[in-house]
């Protein structure tokens, strides 16, 4: 079976088995990242168990894909974990994972709440056929082209319980669409979920697509992405990103970029070795009351 998934999906599922397999210690542990891999590519990340072999290759994608699109991935997969973890205890009870990929966290965390995959039918599709028997019991996919598909619709038809406190979580999509699917979806959610709840999401700076905005690997790692037929087509200013979402009814509490929570989260020697992306956020909202 040839499997349509998305490209940077399978990218992402990469970086998360390289970290996970680190040896003397992770930033965090995703066990199913490896198993999310197409099968050639798991006794890559094998090998990396094997002393000097991990440092090796990660030397070679960070210098073979500038701008930090690994190391970025790594910092923003625990970043939004942590976030996670804080909106669960807080009394979250429901988990949205719009354009999940190939995201693990609804069969690695631990359990207690309703959980929604969202994501085209071709990526999920080809996760749950690799997830298999390790697909967490109870987990509702929902098939969706967030283009041209009402979310609201999805959802309520997946069994999303409007009274109930929720966590969405949109990771690595928003730079994918257009300027009126992001509009579209926000203003769902907003309506969807209650007063709150919990949306993070990542974005490109605006000024990497427009030009008004220079920043070190962007133009390489866009241009990898487009050669991959996924370019980006979304962005937003970070300086309006607080009004962008008060007029959608969503509240901004943190915005950070990729590099700024790896200042946050690696250790200093990974800091100085790993490079991370200024123009790569991560913010994390309320649905306002």
């Amino acid at each position: 079976m040839i499997d349509r998934s998305s490209r940077t999906a399978e990218h992402v599922a990469g970086f998360r088995a390289l970290e996970s397999a680190r040896p003397g210690g992770s930033l965090f542990h995703d066990p199913l990242a490896w198993r999310l891999l197409a099968p050639r590519h798991r006794p890559v990340v094998g090998l990396c168990r094997l002393p000097g072999v991990h440092a090796a290759l990660v030397r070679y994608i960070d210098r073979r894909w500038s701008g930090g699109p690994r190391a970025s991935a790594v910092v923003r997969t625990a970043l939004i974990d942590r976030w996670l973890a804080s909106a669960l205890s807080g009394g979250a009870h429901q988990v949205v994972l719009l354009g999940a990929g190939f995201d693990s966290r609804a069969h690695r965390f631990p359990g207690g709440a309703t959980w929604f995959e969202v994501d085209h039918p071709a990526t999920q599709t080809t996760k749950r056929r690799r997830l298999g028997r390790h697909a967490r019991p109870g987990v509702v996919f929902a098939p969706a082209d967030l283009i041209t598909d009402d979310l609201a619709t999805v959802l309520r038809a997946a069994g999303l319980d409007p009274s109930k406190r929720t966590v969405v979580i949109w990771e690595g999509v928003t730079n994918y669409l257009s300027a009126e699917a992001v509009d579209a979806t926000l203003r769902a959610l907003a309506t969807l979920c209650p007063a709150g709840s919990t949306v993070i999401f990542t974005y490109v700076d605006r000024g990497v697509l427009d030009g008004t905005a220079q920043f070190p690997g962007a133009a390489e790692w866009h241009a990898a992405v487009r050669r991959q037929g996924e370019p980006w087509t979304f962005g937003l200013d970070p300086a309006a990103v607080h009004a962008y979402l008060a007029a959608r009814g969503l509240r901004l509490e943190e915005d950070l970029s990729t590099r700024a929570a790896a200042a946050l989260l690696l250790p200093a020697p990974r800091r100085a070795a790993e490079p991370t992306a200024e123009f790569y956020r991560v913010a994390r909202a309320l649905v306002a009351g």
